[in-house]
């Protein structure tokens, strides 16, 4: 039997009610007790490294999971994080930069109510997440979430109630579950390398959201206080002119002190495409302007505060944030 580390964080899976509402209660043991048949599965040590409602997860948290997995890395064959649904993504993107080059599962998973109720999906997920974290194909970081393997820098959630909350952004599903087996869609090449650990995070990223007529004084408000910006545009993504250049001059003012601006779009599927439009190819030209292309915002934002402790210099930014890491850029042909 293989040996799988349970690691648990709270969420919803946790939850029990309280005078203001659900509120993680449950403790790592308590989870697992709602699910007999895991006994049989494997051998499964537990460990509450914290519990709290996804809402609160920080890059802070992201460190200390990451740390806690370079610990017992050595000690077991998989890692099951249990885990609140509204940060997930965010979560499998930082622990797929933090961790690179994993040959054994980190699987985390979650549910849409809680462990306590005759209804719900956290059994089932859990289930699976086991039987995937004990699966002798995959490696690196996922999501298991109603009976899907997603890869962890393509995932994003996209219903709030439903079951079926989660989805794989312009990129396959890695595997189905069903009856406690894997149907894998993808074989994903195993390293043969040691897993590569990072511990810095610089959460001084913001991201800002587009809308018609914004004040682009906006931004040099913001360049006091951040080390990055992601922009969340329109369509295929562009920077507003507005019959003048003062998005443009802003945008140059966080070059010259050094600091990318990644524009994405707020458009769900298949990425941005700077050179389409006239404004999004003015918007190009400018030093220090990348694009997200496929990439989630989930994983432009955990990439950059990964990439942003390595180095200042613009064109090494640049060079780290193009390179794929799990998957998380999907480029065509003559893109960058």
């Amino acid at each position: 039997m293989k040996n799988i580390l349970l690691i648990a964080t709270g969420g919803t899976i946790a939850s029990q009610p309280t005078g203001s509402g659900l509120a993680p209660q449950l403790l790592a043991e308590d989870i697992l007790l709602c699910v007999p048949a895991l006994r049989g599965l494997c051998h499964i040590d537990a460990m509450q490294l914290m519990n709290i409602d996804s809402t609160n997860m920080s890059p802070i948290c992201w460190l200390t999971l990451a740390s806690c997995l370079r610990e017992q890395y050595e000690r077991y064959d998989g890692f099951v994080i249990t885990h609140g649904t509204d940060t997930m993504a965010y979560t499998a993107c930082a622990l797929s930069y933090l961790i690179q080059n994993s040959s054994k599962p980190i699987i985390l998973t979650g549910s849409q109510k809680s462990i306590y109720l005759q209804d719900t999906d956290a059994r089932r997920n859990l289930y699976d997440a086991f039987i995937a974290a004990q699966d002798h194909l995959l490696c690196g970081v996922h999501i298991v979430f109603d009976s899907r393997v997603i890869c962890g820098t393509r995932a994003r959630k996209m219903r709030t109630k439903s079951l079926n909350a989660f989805s794989s952004i312009d990129y396959p599903d890695i595997a189905l579950l069903r009856d406690g087996r894997i149907l894998h869609y993808i074989r994903e090449t195993k390293p043969v390398t040691p897993p590569i650990f990072y511990d810095q995070l610089n959460p001084r990223v913001f991201v800002l959201r587009l809308i018609p007529g914004m004040n682009p004084e906006v931004l040099r408000l913001l360049s006091d206080s951040f080390d990055a910006l992601v922009i969340e545009g329109f369509g295929v993504g562009g920077l507003p002119c507005y019959e003048q250049e003062d998005f443009l001059s802003a945008v140059s003012a966080w070059a010259s002190a050094g600091k990318p601006i990644v524009i994405t779009t707020q458009v769900p599927h298949e990425g941005s495409d700077l050179a389409v439009y006239q404004v999004g190819a003015r918007a190009a030209a400018q030093p220090g302007i990348l694009q997200a292309y496929t990439m989630t915002v989930e994983s432009v934002v955990t990439k950059l505060m990964w990439i942003l402790p390595q180095t200042h210099d613009l064109e090494k930014i640049k060079q780290l944030f193009y390179t794929p890491v799990a998957h998380d850029l999907l480029l065509f042909e003559g893109d960058e």
